[in-house]
C-alpha cells in the first residue's frame, strides 16, 4: 500500500485533463506490488524549470529531465522519498513516442519508485532487472512494454 502526497505546481499538469491523483497512485501501487513494499511517497508534478534547478543542484546537470528521485534515509521509513516529474519533457517524450501522457507518466513514476527502493541502471544487469520490474508493473495497468 502506497500513501501518496501529491503536489501539482504546474498549470500544464492541471490542464492535461488527467485524473492525476488516481493516475499517480495507481502507478505507484503497481510498482510497489512488484517489490512487495509499502510506504509514503511524495510526488511533485512541476515544470521543466523547477526540475532543471533540482537536477542542477542535486546531480550537477543543468538541464531539465523527465523524472528525478530522492530516496529517503532508511531511518525515515515508512517514508520512501520524493519523485519530481517535469511536464514539458514528459509531454514531449510522450508525443514523440505517440503514447498517451498518462502511460508515460505511469512509467516515469514506476521508474522513480524503483529508484527510491534502491534499484538503478548503471550497468546492463541492473538495467535489465529494473526494466523487467517496470514492464511487469506497466502490464498490470494495461500499458504495453515501453522498451519494445
Amino acid at each position: 500500500m502506497i500513501e501518496l502526497d501529491l503536489r501539482i505546481e504546474s498549470a500544464d499538469w492541471t490542464a492535461s485533463q488527467l485524473d492525476l491523483d488516481s493516475a499517480c497512485l495507481r502507478a505507484l501501487e503497481a510498482g510497489a506490488t512488484q517489490m512487495t513494499t509499502a510506504g509514503e511517497v511524495s510526488v511533485l508534478l512541476t515544470g521543466n524549470e523547477e526540475v532543471r534547478i533540482l537536477n542542477r543542484d542535486w546531480r550537477g546537470k543543468d538541464t531539465p529531465t523527465d523524472v528525478l528521485s530522492f530516496p529517503s534515509d532508511p531511518m525515515d521509513r515508512p517514508f520512501l522519498g520524493d519523485i519530481a516529474v517535469a511536464y514539458g519533457v514528459t509531454n514531449s517524450d510522450a508525443q514523440a513516442r505517440d503514447i498517451p501522457l498518462e502511460q508515460h507518466l505511469s512509467h516515469l513514476l514506476i521508474h522513480g519508485l524503483l529508484h527510491l527502493l534502491g534499484h538503478d541502471h548503471k550497468d546492463d544487469t541492473e538495467a535489465s532487472e529494473m526494466e523487467a520490474l517496470e514492464v511487469a508493473a506497466l502490464a498490470s495497468l494495461g500499458w504495453p512494454d515501453p522498451y519494445n
